[in-house]
Protein backbone atom coordinates (compact mmCIF):
# COMPACT_ATOMS: atom_id res chain seq x y z
CA UNK A 1 0.00 0.00 0.00
CA UNK A 2 1.45 3.35 -1.01
CA UNK A 3 1.58 6.39 1.59
CA UNK A 4 -1.08 8.16 -0.53
CA UNK A 5 -3.61 5.28 -0.34
CA UNK A 6 -3.31 5.40 3.21
CA UNK A 7 -3.87 8.62 3.76
CA UNK A 8 -7.28 8.23 1.21
CA UNK A 9 -8.41 5.60 3.92
CA UNK A 10 -10.85 6.34 6.40
CA UNK A 11 -10.65 4.65 10.13
CA UNK A 12 -12.95 4.64 13.19
CA UNK A 13 -11.58 7.35 15.58
CA UNK A 14 -9.78 6.66 18.67
CA UNK A 15 -11.88 7.82 22.02
CA UNK A 16 -10.48 7.97 25.07
CA UNK A 17 -12.21 5.09 27.95
CA UNK A 18 -10.33 8.13 30.63
CA UNK A 19 -9.26 11.39 28.77
CA UNK A 20 -5.40 11.63 29.38
CA UNK A 21 -5.35 8.20 30.98
CA UNK A 22 -6.56 5.42 29.51
CA UNK A 23 -7.58 4.96 25.74
CA UNK A 24 -8.70 1.79 23.63
CA UNK A 25 -6.13 -0.65 23.26
CA UNK A 26 -4.95 -3.10 25.85
CA UNK A 27 -3.02 -2.17 28.34
CA UNK A 28 -0.94 -3.60 31.45
CA UNK A 29 -1.65 -2.98 34.97
CA UNK A 30 1.17 -4.67 36.93
CA UNK A 31 1.90 -4.17 40.74
CA UNK A 32 2.92 -6.40 43.47
CA UNK A 33 0.70 -8.75 44.79
CA UNK A 34 -1.71 -7.13 47.63
CA UNK A 35 -0.49 -3.92 46.87
CA UNK A 36 -4.60 -2.79 45.50
CA UNK A 37 -4.60 -3.67 42.03
CA UNK A 38 -7.95 -5.34 42.60
CA UNK A 39 -9.36 -2.03 44.26
CA UNK A 40 -8.20 0.30 41.74
CA UNK A 41 -9.99 -1.87 38.88
CA UNK A 42 -12.97 -2.43 41.01
CA UNK A 43 -12.52 1.90 41.29
CA UNK A 44 -12.25 2.53 37.75
CA UNK A 45 -14.84 -0.21 36.50
CA UNK A 46 -17.06 1.69 38.70
CA UNK A 47 -16.49 5.20 37.42
CA UNK A 48 -16.27 4.37 33.84
CA UNK A 49 -19.67 2.37 34.17
CA UNK A 50 -21.22 4.95 35.97
CA UNK A 51 -19.81 7.65 33.61
CA UNK A 52 -18.23 10.37 36.43
CA UNK A 53 -14.45 11.30 36.60
CA UNK A 54 -11.79 9.76 37.83
CA UNK A 55 -10.12 12.33 39.85
CA UNK A 56 -9.48 15.18 37.80
CA UNK A 57 -9.63 12.51 34.44
CA UNK A 58 -13.57 12.47 32.11
CA UNK A 59 -14.64 9.39 31.64
CA UNK A 60 -16.89 8.21 28.76
CA UNK A 61 -19.57 6.19 30.07
CA UNK A 62 -20.01 2.60 29.13
CA UNK A 63 -20.20 -0.51 30.61
CA UNK A 64 -17.87 -2.70 31.79
CA UNK A 65 -17.05 -6.70 32.22
CA UNK A 66 -14.25 -7.22 35.37
CA UNK A 67 -13.41 -10.89 34.77
CA UNK A 68 -12.04 -11.44 38.86
CA UNK A 69 -10.48 -14.24 37.84
CA UNK A 70 -8.86 -14.81 41.77
CA UNK A 71 -11.97 -13.86 43.51
CA UNK A 72 -15.18 -15.27 44.86
CA UNK A 73 -18.72 -13.73 44.44
CA UNK A 74 -18.49 -13.20 48.41
CA UNK A 75 -15.31 -11.09 48.22
CA UNK A 76 -16.38 -8.84 45.63
CA UNK A 77 -19.64 -8.20 47.36
CA UNK A 78 -17.44 -7.07 50.49
CA UNK A 79 -15.25 -5.12 48.84
CA UNK A 80 -17.47 -3.03 46.76
CA UNK A 81 -19.46 -2.41 49.49
CA UNK A 82 -16.71 -1.00 51.55
CA UNK A 83 -15.84 1.02 48.40
CA UNK A 84 -18.56 2.58 47.20
CA UNK A 85 -21.62 1.53 50.20
CA UNK A 86 -24.69 0.04 48.77
CA UNK A 87 -25.27 2.12 45.84
CA UNK A 88 -24.89 0.03 42.55
CA UNK A 89 -24.73 0.69 39.26
CA UNK A 90 -25.89 -1.81 36.41
CA UNK A 91 -23.36 -1.36 33.59
CA UNK A 92 -20.61 -3.32 35.84
CA UNK A 93 -20.58 -7.00 35.23
CA UNK A 94 -18.94 -9.69 36.93
CA UNK A 95 -17.72 -12.97 35.96
CA UNK A 96 -15.11 -15.56 38.13
CA UNK A 97 -14.54 -17.79 35.25
CA UNK A 98 -13.37 -17.78 32.15
CA UNK A 99 -12.02 -19.81 29.31
CA UNK A 100 -8.07 -19.04 28.74
CA UNK A 101 -6.59 -17.63 25.43
CA UNK A 102 -6.10 -20.59 23.87
CA UNK A 103 -9.47 -21.96 24.71
CA UNK A 104 -12.16 -19.56 23.52
CA UNK A 105 -11.88 -16.61 25.83
CA UNK A 106 -11.86 -13.56 22.63
CA UNK A 107 -15.09 -16.08 21.61
CA UNK A 108 -16.59 -15.77 25.03
CA UNK A 109 -15.97 -11.50 24.99
CA UNK A 110 -17.57 -11.23 21.61
CA UNK A 111 -20.10 -12.73 23.13
CA UNK A 112 -20.63 -10.60 26.13
CA UNK A 113 -19.80 -7.62 23.44
CA UNK A 114 -23.34 -8.74 21.62
CA UNK A 115 -25.18 -8.47 24.75
CA UNK A 116 -23.87 -5.46 25.83
CA UNK A 117 -22.36 -3.14 22.82
CA UNK A 118 -21.95 -0.27 24.95
CA UNK A 119 -19.23 -1.59 26.70
CA UNK A 120 -15.95 0.47 26.40
CA UNK A 121 -13.84 -1.93 29.25
CA UNK A 122 -13.19 -5.13 29.91
CA UNK A 123 -10.71 -5.97 33.17
CA UNK A 124 -8.80 -9.09 33.09
CA UNK A 125 -7.60 -9.82 36.46
CA UNK A 126 -5.15 -11.63 36.17
CA UNK A 127 -3.02 -12.30 33.04
CA UNK A 128 -1.98 -15.58 34.59
CA UNK A 129 -5.21 -17.19 35.01
CA UNK A 130 -5.61 -16.52 31.40
CA UNK A 131 -2.31 -17.09 29.23
CA UNK A 132 -2.08 -20.01 27.35
CA UNK A 133 0.42 -22.54 29.29
CA UNK A 134 2.52 -24.38 26.73
CA UNK A 135 5.13 -24.63 29.30
CA UNK A 136 6.03 -23.16 32.54
CA UNK A 137 9.08 -21.02 31.48
CA UNK A 138 7.39 -18.40 29.69
CA UNK A 139 9.31 -17.20 26.21
CA UNK A 140 9.44 -13.86 24.62
CA UNK A 141 7.28 -15.37 21.90
CA UNK A 142 4.79 -16.92 24.06
CA UNK A 143 4.22 -13.76 26.39
CA UNK A 144 3.78 -11.73 23.11
CA UNK A 145 1.10 -13.59 21.40
CA UNK A 146 -0.29 -13.39 24.80
CA UNK A 147 -1.00 -10.36 24.60
CA UNK A 148 -1.61 -9.97 21.00
CA UNK A 149 -4.28 -11.46 21.18
CA UNK A 150 -6.18 -9.77 23.19
CA UNK A 151 -4.92 -6.43 21.94
CA UNK A 152 -6.42 -7.91 18.40
CA UNK A 153 -9.61 -8.19 20.28
CA UNK A 154 -9.65 -4.12 21.61
CA UNK A 155 -8.36 -3.41 18.49
CA UNK A 156 -11.21 -4.71 16.29
CA UNK A 157 -13.92 -4.28 19.00
CA UNK A 158 -12.60 -0.31 19.93
CA UNK A 159 -12.66 -0.97 24.09
CA UNK A 160 -9.79 -1.00 26.34
CA UNK A 161 -8.15 -4.40 28.00
CA UNK A 162 -6.80 -3.78 31.18
CA UNK A 163 -4.72 -6.60 32.09
CA UNK A 164 -3.77 -7.03 35.45
CA UNK A 165 -0.39 -8.65 36.20
CA UNK A 166 2.31 -9.39 38.86
CA UNK A 167 6.00 -6.94 39.02
CA UNK A 168 9.31 -8.99 39.90
CA UNK A 169 10.36 -8.93 43.60
CA UNK A 170 13.86 -7.46 41.89
CA UNK A 171 14.62 -3.62 41.81
CA UNK A 172 14.77 -2.14 38.36
CA UNK A 173 15.98 1.74 37.56
CA UNK A 174 13.54 1.10 34.67
CA UNK A 175 10.30 0.17 36.73
CA UNK A 176 8.52 -1.33 33.54
CA UNK A 177 11.47 -3.73 33.61
CA UNK A 178 9.95 -5.13 36.98
CA UNK A 179 6.92 -6.74 35.41
CA UNK A 180 7.25 -10.05 35.58
CA UNK A 181 7.82 -12.21 32.25
CA UNK A 182 9.79 -11.27 29.20
CA UNK A 183 10.04 -7.64 27.28
CA UNK A 184 7.21 -9.31 25.06
CA UNK A 185 4.29 -8.11 27.18
CA UNK A 186 4.96 -4.64 27.11
CA UNK A 187 6.04 -5.22 23.52
CA UNK A 188 2.68 -6.15 22.39
CA UNK A 189 0.60 -4.09 24.74
CA UNK A 190 -0.66 -0.19 23.86
CA UNK A 191 0.74 0.70 26.98
CA UNK A 192 1.52 0.00 30.68
CA UNK A 193 0.46 0.81 34.20
CA UNK A 194 2.83 0.38 37.23
CA UNK A 195 1.53 0.83 40.76
CA UNK A 196 4.75 0.81 43.08
CA UNK A 197 5.52 1.39 46.99
CA UNK A 198 8.27 2.38 48.73
CA UNK A 199 7.26 0.18 51.61
CA UNK A 200 4.16 -2.51 51.75
CA UNK A 201 2.56 -0.56 54.92
CA UNK A 202 2.82 2.59 52.84
CA UNK A 203 -0.69 4.04 52.13
CA UNK A 204 1.37 6.29 49.57
CA UNK A 205 2.11 4.86 46.36
CA UNK A 206 3.71 6.29 42.61
CA UNK A 207 1.29 4.97 39.41
CA UNK A 208 3.81 5.29 35.94
CA UNK A 209 2.32 5.46 32.85
CA UNK A 210 2.97 4.61 29.53
CA UNK A 211 1.68 4.57 25.94
CA UNK A 212 2.04 4.35 22.55
CA UNK A 213 -0.79 7.25 21.39
CA UNK A 214 -0.31 9.45 24.99
CA UNK A 215 2.51 10.70 27.00
CA UNK A 216 4.41 9.37 29.85
CA UNK A 217 3.11 10.35 33.01
CA UNK A 218 3.77 9.48 36.95
CA UNK A 219 0.53 9.63 39.57
CA UNK A 220 1.24 9.98 43.43
CA UNK A 221 -1.75 8.11 45.36
CA UNK A 222 -3.00 7.61 49.01
CA UNK A 223 -4.82 4.62 49.69
CA UNK A 224 -8.01 5.44 51.72
CA UNK A 225 -7.87 2.21 54.29
CA UNK A 226 -11.65 3.60 55.96
CA UNK A 227 -13.18 4.25 51.93
CA UNK A 228 -10.42 1.66 50.38
CA UNK A 229 -10.08 3.83 47.15
CA UNK A 230 -7.27 5.57 46.00
CA UNK A 231 -7.33 9.67 45.68
CA UNK A 232 -5.22 11.22 43.58
CA UNK A 233 -2.42 13.36 45.67
CA UNK A 234 -0.54 15.28 42.81
CA UNK A 235 0.70 15.31 38.97
CA UNK A 236 4.30 15.18 38.39
CA UNK A 237 3.83 17.05 34.83
CA UNK A 238 0.78 18.22 33.09
CA UNK A 239 -0.21 17.00 30.03
CA UNK A 240 0.83 18.66 26.73
CA UNK A 241 -2.36 19.52 24.56
CA UNK A 242 -1.85 19.44 21.01
CA UNK A 243 -3.07 22.18 19.06
CA UNK A 244 -5.66 21.78 16.64
CA UNK A 245 -5.00 22.59 12.84
CA UNK A 246 -6.61 25.35 12.31
CA UNK A 247 -8.70 24.19 9.50
CA UNK A 248 -10.40 21.42 11.76
CA UNK A 249 -11.06 24.17 13.85
CA UNK A 250 -12.88 26.33 10.93
CA UNK A 251 -14.77 23.50 9.99
CA UNK A 252 -15.67 22.01 13.64
CA UNK A 253 -16.98 25.77 14.09
CA UNK A 254 -18.61 25.63 10.73
CA UNK A 255 -20.60 22.26 11.57
CA UNK A 256 -21.26 23.07 15.16
CA UNK A 257 -23.53 25.90 13.70
CA UNK A 258 -25.01 24.01 11.20
CA UNK A 259 -25.86 20.78 12.86
CA UNK A 260 -24.82 18.51 9.93
CA UNK A 261 -22.96 18.98 6.56
CA UNK A 262 -22.89 16.61 3.63
CA UNK A 263 -21.55 16.95 0.09
CA UNK A 264 -17.73 17.22 -1.71
CA UNK A 265 -14.69 18.67 -0.76
CA UNK A 266 -14.71 21.52 -3.02
CA UNK A 267 -18.43 22.07 -1.95
CA UNK A 268 -17.06 22.42 1.67
CA UNK A 269 -14.29 24.19 0.93
CA UNK A 270 -16.74 27.16 -0.90
CA UNK A 271 -19.04 26.81 2.69
CA UNK A 272 -15.93 27.22 5.02
CA UNK A 273 -14.21 30.63 4.29
CA UNK A 274 -10.22 30.82 4.52
CA UNK A 275 -9.27 27.25 3.43
CA UNK A 276 -6.60 27.68 1.20
CA UNK A 277 -6.72 23.99 0.52
CA UNK A 278 -6.91 21.73 -2.69
CA UNK A 279 -9.83 19.45 -2.15
CA UNK A 280 -7.79 15.95 -2.31
CA UNK A 281 -5.97 17.43 0.60
CA UNK A 282 -8.56 18.76 2.51
CA UNK A 283 -10.13 15.42 2.58
CA UNK A 284 -7.01 13.59 3.64
CA UNK A 285 -6.50 16.32 6.42
CA UNK A 286 -10.18 14.68 7.73
CA UNK A 287 -9.06 11.44 7.59
CA UNK A 288 -5.71 12.59 9.30
CA UNK A 289 -7.74 13.99 12.43
CA UNK A 290 -10.90 11.93 12.45
CA UNK A 291 -10.49 11.38 15.96
CA UNK A 292 -9.79 15.05 17.04
CA UNK A 293 -13.06 16.05 15.19
CA UNK A 294 -14.62 13.51 17.32
CA UNK A 295 -12.59 13.88 20.90
CA UNK A 296 -12.14 17.57 21.00
CA UNK A 297 -15.61 18.67 18.69
CA UNK A 298 -17.82 15.63 19.34
CA UNK A 299 -17.84 16.14 15.39
CA UNK A 300 -18.75 12.76 13.50
CA UNK A 301 -16.87 12.08 9.69
CA UNK A 302 -17.46 9.59 7.46
CA UNK A 303 -16.05 9.39 3.68
CA UNK A 304 -16.81 7.20 0.60
CA UNK A 305 -17.13 7.07 -2.61
CA UNK A 306 -19.99 6.66 -5.24
CA UNK A 307 -19.73 6.85 -8.77
CA UNK A 308 -16.93 9.30 -9.70
CA UNK A 309 -17.60 11.26 -6.61
CA UNK A 310 -16.61 11.20 -3.27
CA UNK A 311 -18.87 12.31 -0.77
CA UNK A 312 -18.32 13.60 2.53
CA UNK A 313 -20.46 13.69 5.66
CA UNK A 314 -19.93 15.53 9.01
CA UNK A 315 -22.47 15.84 12.21
CA UNK A 316 -22.57 16.75 15.75
CA UNK A 317 -22.92 13.76 17.64
CA UNK A 318 -21.63 10.24 17.70
CA UNK A 319 -24.93 9.23 15.75
CA UNK A 320 -26.67 10.21 12.09
CA UNK A 321 -29.58 7.11 11.69
CA UNK A 322 -31.83 9.56 9.37
CA UNK A 323 -28.49 9.54 7.05
CA UNK A 324 -27.41 6.15 6.84
CA UNK A 325 -29.92 4.75 4.72
CA UNK A 326 -28.60 7.30 2.07
CA UNK A 327 -25.35 6.70 2.49
CA UNK A 328 -25.67 2.45 1.94
CA UNK A 329 -27.66 3.47 -0.66
CA UNK A 330 -24.85 6.08 -2.11
CA UNK A 331 -22.46 2.93 -1.39
CA UNK A 332 -24.51 0.43 -3.77
CA UNK A 333 -25.33 2.88 -7.03
CA UNK A 334 -21.03 3.19 -7.14
CA UNK A 335 -20.45 -0.31 -6.68
CA UNK A 336 -22.87 -1.50 -8.99
CA UNK A 337 -21.76 0.96 -11.45
CA UNK A 338 -18.20 -0.48 -11.14
CA UNK A 339 -16.82 3.13 -12.13
CA UNK A 340 -13.00 3.43 -11.50
CA UNK A 341 -11.41 6.76 -12.14
CA UNK A 342 -7.39 6.45 -13.62
CA UNK A 343 -7.39 2.80 -12.26
CA UNK A 344 -7.65 3.91 -8.38
CA UNK A 345 -7.23 1.11 -5.67
CA UNK A 346 -10.11 2.15 -3.15
CA UNK A 347 -9.45 0.39 0.18
CA UNK A 348 -12.81 1.01 2.07
CA UNK A 349 -13.49 0.65 6.08
CA UNK A 350 -16.53 -0.59 7.20
CA UNK A 351 -18.00 1.21 10.58
CA UNK A 352 -18.97 -2.96 12.15
CA UNK A 353 -17.91 -6.44 11.29
CA UNK A 354 -20.24 -9.72 11.29
CA UNK A 355 -19.88 -11.98 13.97
CA UNK A 356 -21.39 -15.01 15.00
CA UNK A 357 -23.94 -15.31 17.34
CA UNK A 358 -23.59 -18.17 19.71
CA UNK A 359 -26.63 -19.67 22.39
CA UNK A 360 -23.79 -18.33 25.11
CA UNK A 361 -24.86 -18.16 28.92
CA UNK A 362 -23.09 -17.71 31.91
CA UNK A 363 -23.83 -20.89 33.91
CA UNK A 364 -23.51 -21.54 37.60
CA UNK A 365 -20.79 -24.73 38.14
CA UNK A 366 -22.64 -26.96 40.78
CA UNK A 367 -19.07 -27.83 42.06
CA UNK A 368 -17.87 -24.11 42.96
CA UNK A 369 -21.02 -21.86 42.68
CA UNK A 370 -19.28 -19.70 40.60
CA UNK A 371 -20.34 -18.41 37.18
CA UNK A 372 -18.98 -20.05 33.90
CA UNK A 373 -19.56 -19.13 30.52
CA UNK A 374 -20.34 -21.89 28.08
CA UNK A 375 -20.77 -21.24 24.50
CA UNK A 376 -23.25 -23.09 22.30
CA UNK A 377 -23.16 -23.65 18.71
CA UNK A 378 -23.88 -20.74 16.06
CA UNK A 379 -27.39 -20.02 15.56
CA UNK A 380 -26.84 -16.86 13.01
CA UNK A 381 -25.47 -13.91 12.66
CA UNK A 382 -25.33 -9.95 13.72
CA UNK A 383 -23.69 -6.05 12.96
CA UNK A 384 -21.91 -5.37 15.88
CA UNK A 385 -21.12 -1.43 15.19
CA UNK A 386 -18.09 0.10 17.13
CA UNK A 387 -19.21 3.25 18.18
CA UNK A 388 -17.48 6.07 20.14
Amino acid sequence: MSMTNLYDMTFPPRVPVIEGLLLCGTYIFAGSPKIGKSFFMAQVGYHVAKGISLWNYPVRQGSVLYLALEDDYARLQGRLNMMFGIETVDGLHFATRSRTIEDGLNQQLEQFLLEHPDTRLIIVDTLQKVRESWNDNYNYSADYQNITAMKEFSDSHSVAVLVVHHTRKMEASDSFDMISGTNGLLGAADGAFILKKKKRTDNEATMQVVGRDQEDQELTLEFNRDRCIWELKKVEKELRKKPVDEAITKIAAFIRKTGKWEGTATQLLSCVPGLDLKPNVLTRKLNVDNSVLFNEFNISYSCWRSGDKRTIRLYCGDSCPESQDSEAEDRSRGESAGEEKDNEKEVKTEEGERYEQSTSDWKTDEGSGSQVYERGPANGSRELYACG
